[in-house]
């Protein structure tokens, strides 16, 4: 609960408790505060009870930290009954993207050999001197898509 509080800062708590309270009554005071923070303990631990029984056998296992979405999805990918670490473990990056690369190019290859010469095509021209990267901004001369419509999205 108090992870982040060093040393320093208990002690400095203490000698302003003392100082606040008196040395008197710095005894009840902690005991009204620690029968207060069993009877909230109590209270939720009660209320997770409830909300269990309501929910059913098939819930038995829930924890209310399963609400925040962030962790039930963790739970839920960490589950191995749905197969994602073999789809997880699967998938390379890498190796999908050098094989879009590798199609692109061939791609480019057999337009610039249909035209007859590899300087004729800008796309192609342009590739060999980036080091055989692709300028995906410039756009072909032979373009087949239709004109942008912004009413149709």
């Amino acid at each position: 609960m108090f992870n982040d509080i060093g040393p320093l800062e208990l002690v400095t708590l203490v000698v302003l408790a003392v100082l606040v309270f008196g040395p008197d009554k710095l005894p009840k005071v902690i005991q009204d505060v620690m029968r207060t923070v069993r009877k909230i303990r109590e209270f939720s631990e009660s209320a997770k009870e409830d909300i269990r029984q309501e929910l059913g056998p098939e819930f038995k296992d829930f924890e209310l930290e399963d609400l925040n979405p962030k962790t039930f999805i963790r739970k839920q990918l960490d589950n191995d009954e749905l197969g994602l670490k073999e789809i997880r473990n699967g998938f390379n990056l890498k190796k999908e993207m050098a094989e879009v690369t590798d199609a692109v190019q061939s791609r480019d290859a057999d337009r610039s050999d249909s035209s007859g010469s590899a300087s004729s095509s800008g796309s192609a021209g342009s590739s060999g001197a980036s080091g055989g990267r692709i300028d995906m901004t410039k756009k072909s001369e032979d373009d087949d898509r239709p004109p942008f419509d912004a009413d149709a999205t």
